[in-house]
């Protein structure tokens, strides 16, 4: 099992889990048609939003398949996003990962400095074998983050999700704990 409890700081900004103080800071971001564009679900009212910051702050924990880390992006004492790592295989030790962030703050590499901290908790923490990331093949902000993530382009399936009402082609980026480790100066074994 890995849980996070506490902040972890990188460079500028501070992952912690959410509380339900930051429903008015989300609701700045996930409130606008922009940044849900390629996400499952639509602009969220003030209701809803809350009821999702609420979920989020019990979303702290890798124990079973399924169950998620979802971590607020703080800059400066502003949620400004949130990253997140989803336990998809228990047996085969995978994991998927995602991030948002507000439009105000993108371009400045925090989605890959937030999404490069919970990479290490992936891989040197919870012990998992491979992360993929996904995005719909229109999104064109969230493959260079991949990329610098180190991770390496698996897969195009060609319109294979309905998706808003129209068939989407989904990109897939993966990364190994042993690419992983290769990238860091780690060693090349991989945990049982």
């Amino acid at each position: 099992m890995t849980e996070v409890t506490g902040p972890i700081r990188t460079e500028r900004l501070v992952l912690r889990p959410f509380t339900p103080d930051d429903a008015d800071d989300t609701l700045a971001f996930e409130s606008r048609e922009d940044v849900v564009r390629y996400i499952p679900y639509g602009p969220r009212d003030a209701e809803e939003n809350a009821r999702q910051v609420a979920r989020r702050t019990e979303q702290t924990s890798l124990r079973e398949q399924d169950d998620a880390i979802v971590l607020a992006v703080d800059l400066d004492g502003t949620v400004i996003g949130y990253v997140l790592l989803i336990l998809r295989s228990v047996e085969h030790r995978q994991g998927e990962i995602g991030w948002i962030l507000h439009p105000d703050h993108t371009g400045r590499g925090y989605a890959t400095e937030a999404a490069r901290a919970l990479l290490r908790i992936a891989f040197e923490e919870a012990g998992l074998h491979g992360v993929f990331a996904r995005c719909d093949a229109r999104n064109t902000a969230s493959p260079p983050v991949m990329i610098r993530l180190g991770m390496r382009r698996e897969a195009e399936f060609v319109e294979s999700v309905r998706f808003k009402g129209e068939w989407t082609t989904e990109l897939r980026y993966a990364l190994l704990a042993r690419e992983w480790r290769a990238a860091a100066g780690g060693a090349d074994t991989d945990r049982p």
